[in-house]
């Protein structure tokens, strides 16, 4: 007989162990399913390793320039291995960290493969399939799924974990690229080019789109590949792979530029960056008539509910962004809305991006762009990190904020930021447009000195003529 649950939760990302949590504190019985390891691919192989590598080499490319902040340092080299050590030391902690949470609220914990066998009224029933091959038969009033995404590979040339790495082989590489060549300039691309540059690869990143970082704002996307140039980066925008193969001695690849001139180059290694799939197959959806896009990801109502009674998706199987933060919060309306809590409907405009590269990348809401496209007639705002007390005394003047306001009636329409620390600001701006504020309340907050985060305060003031320090 199938064992009986309020939920169950197929996935235990973000997004999935967060729903978890919530249903349970609304009294829900629930149980979740992973196949691999609790805490998903965030927390083991995706946001929260990969920044313990960029602050890894954060703190290399600090040493290094030790000269410029009047101290010493010698001999400096980087251990690869530990450096790789101490990012599974951190997933490893957190992995535990979610054991520990799924057993303070009293969440059964089923590890195999979840596969859907019925959903819609009375219930939905799910098969568990454990690395044993036995099979557990689970029932449940609402089944959340959560079972997040993968990379995407090259038609042509599947990642090998040789020479051809999806972000999974970047993170535990077995040696040091000598020559990278990096596929995709989005998040993941980006932060693994800042990654291994910073750790003294020659690194190309090439970007079929005329600019990299192609969904953040264009001064955003100016300034950081002037910056990533200046640190040795080679950068190829409006580019398309020709022709690319690989063998045990490395990859070879035709690309053409934006000139169109095809140039031929040898790299020892290639991260392939081009998006992701959602985990969809072979997960019983077909069968029930789940409805889905063009692109396979899941179509749901402002409640997180499918076209299926009783079955609800979140996170990177569902439409973008697909990102860690955003697929938690879906988690909470869709464990709310089961138990009849009537959750406010998520605002993609609310949700902040960021990108851990050097210099560090942030946004939220509308960019100057796609504000006008939108129709608004926009006052915009600029704030140079050169001119913040706080990051010149880091020694970290290379960024600046940009707001962007509706002119007609002074909502915060977007803000975006590069430079040091930015992806710990956005959240003052996320804030502010969740509380639907305008610039009247933003210059009249008061921002302590001092910080970078004054920038931001100035950002505001500058789109409306009142700019103090340049």
């Amino acid at each position: 007989m199938a064992e009986s649950y309020d939920l169950i939760v197929l996935g235990s990302g973000p997004g999935g162990y967060v729903a978890a949590i919530r249903a349970s504190q609304l009294g829900l019985k629930t149980a979740i399913v992973e196949r691999e390891v609790l805490g998903g691919i965030c927390l083991n192989w995706g946001c929260i390793p990969t920044k313990a590598l960029l602050r890894s080499a954060e703190i290399f490319h600090f040493m290094q320039h030790a000269k410029d902040y009047g101290l010493a340092a010698e001999k400096i080299s980087a251990d690869l291995d530990a450096v790789v050590k101490r990012s599974r030391g951190v997933a490893k902690q957190l992995n535990q960290g979610i054991t520990h949470l799924m057993k303070k609220n009293k969440i059964a914990v089923h590890m195999g493969t979840g596969k859907l066998t019925g959903a819609g009224k009375p219930g939905g029933k799910l098969s568990v399939t454990g690395a044993d091959g036995k099979v557990t038969e689970l029932a449940a009033k609402n089944i959340i799924l959560a079972t997040g995404a993968r990379a995407r590979d090259l038609p042509n040339l599947p990642a090998d974990g040789e020479r051809v790495w999806t972000y999974r082989h970047a993170m535990t590489p077995k040696e040091m690229p000598g020559k990278l060549l990096v596929i995709g300039s989005g998040a993941i691309g980006i932060e693994f080019a800042s990654f291994y540059n910073d750790m003294g690869s020659d690194v190309t990143v090439v970007e079929m789109l005329d600019r990299i970082v192609p969904v953040e704002d264009k001064d955003i996307s100016a300034h950081l590949e002037k910056a990533l140039k200046k640190q040795g980066m080679n950068i190829m925008t409006s580019a398309k792979i020709e022709s690319i193969s690989a063998d045990k001695n490395g990859v070879k690849a035709k690309i053409t530029g934006k000139d169109g001139k095809a140039v031929a180059g040898e790299y020892s290694h290639v991260i392939v960056a081009i998006g992701i799939v959602p985990n969809t197959a072979d997960i019983g959806l077909k069968e029930l008539g789940v409805e889905v896009d063009d692109r396979g990801f899941l179509k749901t109502d402002p409640a997180c509910k499918t076209n299926i009674d009783g079955l609800y998706a979140i996170g990177d199987i569902t439409a973008p962004p697909w990102l860690a933060h955003k697929a938690s919060h879906e988690g909470v309306i869709a464990a709310e809305a089961i138990a009849g809590k009537h959750p406010h409907a998520m605002d993609p405009r609310n949700i902040p991006g960021c990108t851990y590269c050097h210099p560090q990348i942030a946004s939220v809401g509308l960019t100057e762009g796609k504000a006008k496209e939108a129709g608004y007639e926009v006052k915009v705002g600029n704030f140079p990190f050169i001119g913040n007390g706080k990051a010149i005394a880091l020694g970290e003047p290379d960024g600046f904020v940009k707001t962007v306001f509706d002119a007609k009636t002074g909502e915060l329409l977007g803000a975006h930021m590069i430079g040091a620390e930015v992806t710990e600001m956005i959240q003052g701006y996320t804030i502010g447009k969740t509380l639907e504020t305008t610039e009247a309340e933003l210059m009249e907050t008061v921002f302590p000195h001092p910080t970078i985060s004054e920038s931001m305060h100035e950002s505001v003031l500058a789109a409306y003529g009142r700019v103090i320090h340049i």
